[in-house]
């Protein structure tokens, strides 16, 4: 399938959500109009609200500051744990001393912690900032740390038996076997950041998406409430491009799937 006739399979698949989602909130043809659209608005209510948004202008500042709070926690956590989780995986040792805690760690609701990092860091974007840093972290980690521990055990025999140093086996060995692990872990985790930044402002600020979607909902603006989601969506969609751009720049050595050839 060609990159067009996918682009356009999926913005049909967009079209028809929208178009159902319109009939059945203005019309009897799904069921009672009137129920459907108080509890899930209309896309031509949704959209007018996102461009009124825009607009005005008052959309840019909130989304500004989820920007910096979600980069803030992807950035963090991302480095963070791609250094931990090489380190764990080169260390097995180390690494079956503190797997419990680790698991344990990550086991751990990160909406309970919310309440606490607030504690800890006020209500700026710190404690958004940690809450999404958690989110981020053991996605990563974990990932990196397998990708470490997948090497293919001929090619490291043979970069071995090549005479190179530690140092050389991680930069050509190691980083390239992690790259395809690390890159999986970061598109999921970008979305994670948003998420943990959202959550954070949910719970208490006073900008960011989240305090819009908080603020529409506490006075039952169903149709704010979907743009503020939408808003998000398109959002991490962005962030995810931006990956991917990379992604490509530093795997470009890497074969394309064949399936995208046919």
């Amino acid at each position: 399938m060609s990159r067009t006739t996918l682009l356009l399979a999926q913005l049909a698949i967009a079209v028809v959500i929208l178009v159902v989602w319109e009939i059945a909130s203005t019309t009897h043809l799904v069921g009672n109009p009137d129920m459907i659209g108080f509890f899930f608005s209309t896309p031509s209510a949704v959209a007018a609200q996102i461009w009124r948004w825009f607009l005005e202008g008052s959309i840019w500042y909130h989304l500004w500051i989820t920007l910096v709070e979600a980069m803030l926690a992807f950035a963090i956590g991302s480095v963070a744990a791609i250094v931990i989780g090489f380190w764990f995986a080169r260390q097995p040792v180390l690494a079956a001393i503190f797997d419990p805690y680790i698991k344990a760690a990550n086991a751990l609701p990160r909406v309970v912690l919310a309440p606490i990092f607030t504690l800890w860091f006020g209500l700026g974007i710190w404690s958004k900032v940690a809450l999404g840093f958690t989110l981020v972290f053991f996605i990563v980690f974990f990932n990196v740390y397998q990708g470490v521990r997948e090497v293919n055990p001929t090619v490291l025999s043979n970069a071995r038996m090549l005479g190179m140093s530690e140092r050389q086996l991680l930069r050509h060995v190691y980083w390239p076997s992690a790259l395809s692990w690390m890159f999986s872990s970061l598109h999921t985790s970008v979305g994670f950041a948003v998420v943990g930044a959202v959550v954070g402002e949910y719970l208490g600020a006073a900008a960011g998406l989240g305090y819009l979607i908080q603020q529409a909902e506490g006075v039952f603006d169903v149709a704010g409430v979907f743009a503020g989601m939408f808003v998000l969506a398109a959002f991490v969609l962005l962030i995810d491009w931006g990956v991917t751009l990379v992604e490509r720049r530093l795997l470009v050595w890497r074969p394309e799937s064949t399936g995208r050839k046919r």
